[in-house]
């Protein structure tokens, strides 16, 4: 292995926008861990990716199970050694759209902050030593300006009607928890941030969407690759900051 060549890993990793952070990470030099939680799926995904010339390889990562997360670790700690690069991309969307703010079931909100919010948080807990022990790593974790408090609150912006509470709160938790995490590691090489990808025309939004899914991934890869230079504790979309 090239002990200089950074370590990428991407969850949720099998299609998507997930799918097409590990494209352009790997065409930028990394080896990309493509991550999902069926072995079989990210193989699947990884051999695709590997047709084009494209170091990336498969593994299994369970984004809301502990022993997934455990296992993980342990095979890239003992395969690198560190992690230069987490993406946390992994994420759901359960609101049911027919329903109000007040009706969205308790189980939906306990599942979408299962995956989007306590998993986010448990995984870069997990890989943090990882992540310390690379020269200048990088945590980008997937937001969404539907968690943009600033944005909601605006009867002129775009998103002000888009009021999909589960989701939207999950969003604006990671929002928090860059910030926490940010502040933390302020003073080591690590930059945090969270990124919007944008209107994406992908699986989640049933297809639909402003921006295709290559455009939709720039926002992550963007703050992947940022040098020494680069900003940290951030929210932004293909470069612009958004309000939190």
């Amino acid at each position: 292995m090239n002990t200089s060549q950074k370590i990428a890993l991407v969850t949720g990793a099998t299609r998507g926008i997930g799918l097409e952070t590990c494209r352009q990470l790997a065409k930028a030099g990394a080896l990309v861990l493509l991550a999902g939680r069926s072995l079989e799926r990210a193989t699947e995904a990884a051999d695709q990716l590997n047709t084009e010339g494209l170091a990336v390889e498969p593994i299994a990562l369970d984004v809301t199970k502990t022993e997934s997360i455990q296992a993980a670790v342990a095979d890239i700690t003992s395969r690198f050694g560190k992690l230069d690069i987490l993406v946390n991309n992994a994420g759901v969307l359960l609101d049911a759209g027919d329903k109000k703010p007040s009706e969205q079931t308790l189980d939906t909100w306990r599942a979408t902050f299962d995956t989007n919010v306590f998993a986010v948080v448990e995984v870069t807990q997990a890989f943090l030593p990882l992540l310390k022990a690379a020269p200048a790593a990088r945590i980008v974790s997937l937001s969404s300006q539907l968690g943009s408090f600033g944005l909601h609150t605006d009867p002129n912006s775009g998103i002000y009607d888009f009021k999909i509470p589960a989701y939207n709160a999950s969003k604006s938790v990671v929002n928090s928890w860059t910030v926490h995490l940010a502040y933390e590691l302020r003073d080591t090489p690590i930059k945090v941030n969270a990124v919007h990808p944008g209107y994406v025309q992908t699986d989640m939004n049933g297809g639909q969407g402003e921006i295709d899914i290559p455009t939709g991934a720039k926002s992550s890869v963007e703050m992947a690759l940022l040098d020494a230079n680069g900003p940290t504790g951030t929210f932004t979309h293909l470069g612009k900051t958004l309000p939190w």
